[in-house]
């Protein structure tokens, strides 16, 4: 009986385990907020929101963000050892085979691309591009030159232009604001998290920082953070103009634009962690009220 008991706790253990790593390899809370973006702008695009739709394109969006991730982490498994942020990851702590990491990440893709294909063909290219970009040319790219940042702001941008996509069948001005608004945020939001995780990262050979000084850590890169934040504002009165929503979102643009500019400008003239954390919790405010906004006016 003892010995039934031990071998139905180690079962259990080990699915434990398991879920945990499947939770790593795809970056589960990342995929989820790319999978809300992306049902946000669908809903913006719909004249009807249809649910079982965007339960597809919210699981396909997962797959293949899950996908992605997981290509990205065999192809950093070495230099994921090296931080302490990563080193816990299944593949860099020797929990999984690589062998098993591609073979999911495969299935995600395929099962991720074919599920955007339901809606358009426009759609499906996008989900792919996105898939590519991430995992065969942003992730190598890091460890050459901070360009990578710019690089890997296209595929985190995506998923606004495949929801309003999949939604309408279209890539007109309107997805490519909505790819705009994410695009933009991202930097801040990113060098934020690489002044705070400066020293892991340069653990790993990762330089993102765009100042040209080793450490990156200045107020060119801290001006840099100013100016995208900022062209956010003008963009404020753009969701009207093209239809997207009312002027109450534009409001509410403007004023999280006002916020996140804030704070850039406060890393700008103390160059410290606490003010980079300061600004990379900013960012993680100013997307989701934002967004939430277009489709709360739009109702």
């Amino acid at each position: 009986m003892a010995t039934t008991d031990n071998k139905t706790a180690s079962i259990g253990s080990f699915l434990k385990q398991k879920l945990t790593d499947y939770k790593l390899l795809i970056k589960f809370r990342l995929s989820l907020l790319v999978v809300f973006s992306a049902c946000i702008t669908f809903s913006l695009g719909a004249n009807v929101v249809d649910w079982r739709a965007l339960l597809i394109l919210g699981l396909g969006g997962f797959l293949i963000t899950g996908a992605a991730n997981t290509l990205n982490q065999v192809i950093e498994k070495e230099y994921d050892k090296l931080m302490s942020r990563t080193a816990n990851r299944p593949l860099a702590a020797g929990r999984m085979e690589v062998q098993e990491a591609v073979l999911v990440a495969g299935l995600m893709s395929v099962a991720g691309i074919l599920m955007l294909s339901a809606f358009n063909p426009q759609t499906a290219v996008l989900g792919a591009l996105s898939l590519v970009s991430y995992a065969f040319v942003y992730t190598p790219m890091k460890r050459v030159s901070p360009a990578a940042v710019w690089i890997g702001a296209i595929p985190g941008a995506l998923p606004m232009a495949i929801g309003w996509v999949a939604a309408t069948g279209e890539l007109g001005s309107e997805a490519i604001f909505l790819f705009s608004i994410q695009f933009i945020w991202q930097f801040p939001h990113f060098w934020a998290i690489a002044w705070v995780a400066y020293k892991d990262y340069a653990n790993g050979g990762f330089y993102l920082l765009p100042s040209k000084k080793v450490d990156g850590r200045d107020k060119s890169t801290a001006l840099q953070t100013v100016f995208y934040a900022f062209c956010l504002l003008p963009m404020s009165i753009l969701p009207y103009y093209l239809d997207i929503s009312g002027l109450v979102a534009c409001s509410v643009m403007l004023a999280m634009g006002i916020f996140y500019l804030f704070y850039a400008i406060k890393l700008y003239i103390a160059c410290t962690d606490k003010a980079a954390r300061q600004l990379m919790f900013a960012s993680f405010v100013y997307l989701p009220i934002v967004l939430l906004s277009l489709v709360f006016d739009k109702i």
